[in-house]
């Protein structure tokens, strides 16, 4: 049995969001609705799940993603809408959106789909944390030893490193260890490996 969960549906049209809170709950689930954007940012939720009409299509949840990150909330969102359209499914799915569907009439893929998004998600909270854990020990770094990590992520050996920043092999050993003890690294590979967390989302 699925797990009980709060839908935040997001959907302009008064009738379409009566319609799908009906489903919602007759799904098992817990449902509150918003007429736009700025009525979801307002209530700041802290969790569920948001079901978004993406209407225009292919821009209105991208935008609502964004919104999001702006104001530093993130929750996962399936995007809706009456007739998807490949560009736009593709676009929003890259913008963040778990999923993509067309508008739920049935409690079988509302939950189908929910259930996806709720495995997703939990891989994309992992991923933020790592992310957000990597960020903070870059932080730490100096301006020059955060350049030598970038060169390092870029496959540059201590000498081109030296070369592209015309200092001596030998200051490169040095702002290489340093770095290495701020990351609480133990080797080069693990200390890449936590700048492409700390930008791997990003770049996606």
């Amino acid at each position: 049995m699925i797990e009980r969960v709060t839908l935040h549906i997001l959907d302009g049209d008064s009738a379409r969001r009566a319609q799908l809170a009906r489903l919602a709950f007759a799904a098992g689930h817990h449902a509150e609705i918003y007429a736009n954007t700025d009525e979801l940012l307002a209530h700041a939720p802290s969790g569920g799940l948001v079901l978004a009409h993406d209407d225009p299509p292919g821009e209105a949840v991208p935008a609502l993603i964004a919104a999001m990150m702006r104001a530093g909330q993130w929750l996962p969102v399936i995007a809706i809408a009456e007739h998807p359209e490949t560009d736009c499914v593709v676009r929003t799915i890259k913008a963040g959106a778990l999923d993509y569907l067309g508008v739920p009439q049935q409690i079988a893929p509302l939950n189908e789909a929910i259930a996806r998004a709720a495995r997703e998600a939990e891989t994309y909270r992992a991923q933020r944390a790592r992310s957000a854990e990597a960020r903070q020990r870059i932080a730490r770094l100096s301006l020059r030893e955060r350049e030598v990590l970038d060169r390092l992520a870029e496959g540059c050996s201590n000498k081109a490193i030296a070369r592209d920043l015309e200092i001596s092999p030998r200051t490169v050993e040095i702002h290489r260890m340093k770095m290495m003890g701020k990351l609480g690294a133990r080797h080069a590979a693990e200390a890449v490996r936590l700048r492409i967390e700390a930008t791997g989302l990003d770049a996606a």
